[in-house]
């Protein structure tokens, strides 16, 4: 268990403190409950695009990062599907800097014209770099499009398209702002070595007067079952071939997304992985071979990706990669495996554990997900689970019906 003691001010601002004293560093975490599952389409790219925007300037601060290392900090953010994250490691006698320059930045962010397109041109870019110019760069977006039909889950963090990025005028950045970074839809984490009454303090002057948002959440499309296999060849100047293979699967919070993660675990993380001793060591077909979940807030994917040795197709691949899966599912899981997965978990928390920033992490994350004890809870149900428990999920979820195929193809071959 982490230690922490759990607030809300008046306008809806959750705070989370939790002293080490072991230390004389600080952080600051502080979540806002803004992903891309909250844009449209056609919009498609701002959750990301903001997290460029707040380090832009405010009213109070023209340069977030110059203020910031003066007193010996840094800072960095990242967003994802349901999320985003901003965090400041400093030294902690310097702690109420970062209360004055989260506060600013969340009441009266800079959002010049002059920022605006500075911005837009850096996402822009990064969107060319990291997606469109790299190997297989594309391929989330073509496994999202091809995976949801309704839900916002359809397009990637970055957006849909670049056109998207290029669209957004004042209206649209200004209401997303006023709408979403608001402090009724933020968390506010404090770790290091503070003082609780302190940091209650600093957290009401700073952030107290700041108004909460008053309007009403917009309902999210859900997807509809899915119920046939779906197939997509796309080929590229890649130079092998590569095979991406998704199942829809519970979201974050339901009833079987602990069971879709342990299969996960067995079937596609580390070396010792059962994907990874009998596709890429035996079969001379794969180069690599990996199985992981999104772990998304809504209804997500397990996902299958693999990348194929030259001169072999993802078709030949997918063939291969199925009788192993199915090989999985019909057969019992020996408690071998099963404890070696539970270790894993329990070894990976441990590690977690060690660094300061990644318990404020934890501690705002699992409170948006409603409380931060259920980072406890759900990790005694995942080490809990039974194999026939892991089992029947997988014949549950690793059905035909319920997959979505990405054969990339290399033109080179």
């Amino acid at each position: 268990m982490i230690n922490y003691e759990h607030y809300v001010l008046d306008n809806g601002l959750q705070v989370l403190i939790h002293p080490d004293h072991s230390t004389k560093m600080a952080v600051t975490n502080i979540i806002y409950k803004v992903g891309s599952r909250n844009e449209v389409s056609g919009k498609t790219g701002l959750a990301h695009y903001f997290e460029h925007l707040m380090f832009g300037g405010s009213k109070n601060v023209p340069k977030f990062d110059s203020a910031l290392e003066r007193v010996g900090g840094e800072c960095n953010a990242f967003t994802n599907t349901d999320i985003t994250n901003y965090y400041i490691t400093l030294p902690a006698n310097n702690i109420e800097t970062a209360f004055w320059l989260e506060s600013d930045r969340m009441l009266q962010l800079n959002l010049s014209k002059k920022t605006i397109e500075t911005q837009r041109k850096v996402v822009i870019e990064e969107f060319k770099q990291r997606y469109l110019n790299q190997p297989y760069g594309d391929a989330m977006h073509l496994m999202r499009g091809l995976c949801y039909d309704l839900h916002p889950y359809q397009w990637p963090t970055i957006g849909k398209d670049i056109k998207d990025i290029e669209g957004f005028d004042e209206e649209d950045i200004r209401s997303f702002y006023q709408y979403h970074y608001a402090p009724n839809n933020a968390i506010l984490v404090v770790a290091g070595d503070v003082k609780e009454t302190e940091v209650l303090e600093m957290a009401k002057k700073w952030f107290g007067p700041i108004p909460p948002v008053k309007t009403s959440p917009v309902a999210i499309s859900e997807e509809p079952k899915q119920t046939q296999k779906r197939s997509l060849f796309h080929s590229a100047d890649v130079p092998t071939d590569a095979l991406y293979k998704a199942y829809h699967m519970p979201g974050r919070m339901q009833k079987g997304y602990l069971e879709c993660d342990l299969i996960t675990d067995i079937l596609g993380f580390g070396r010792s992985s059962l994907l990874e001793q009998k596709l890429v060591k035996n079969t001379g077909i794969f180069a690599s071979c990996n199985g992981y979940i999104l772990g998304a807030l809504d209804p997500g994917l397990m996902i299958f990706s693999a990348k194929m040795e030259k001169g072999k197709t993802a078709e030949e691949a997918e063939k291969v990669l199925d009788e192993v899966v199915h090989e999985f599912i019909e057969n019992t899981i020996s408690q071998e495996i099963l404890n070696k997965v539970k270790n894993q978990a329990e070894a990976m928390k441990t590690y977690e554990s060690i660094q300061l920033i990644n318990r404020a992490m934890t501690l705002a994350y699992y409170t948006q997900l409603g409380s931060p004890d259920i980072y406890q809870i759900e990790y005694d149900q995942k080490t809990a689970i039974a194999a026939d428990q892991i089992s029947d999920m997988a014949r549950t979820t690793i059905k035909e019906s319920n997959a979505s195929v990405l054969y990339y193809k290399s033109n080179k071959q």
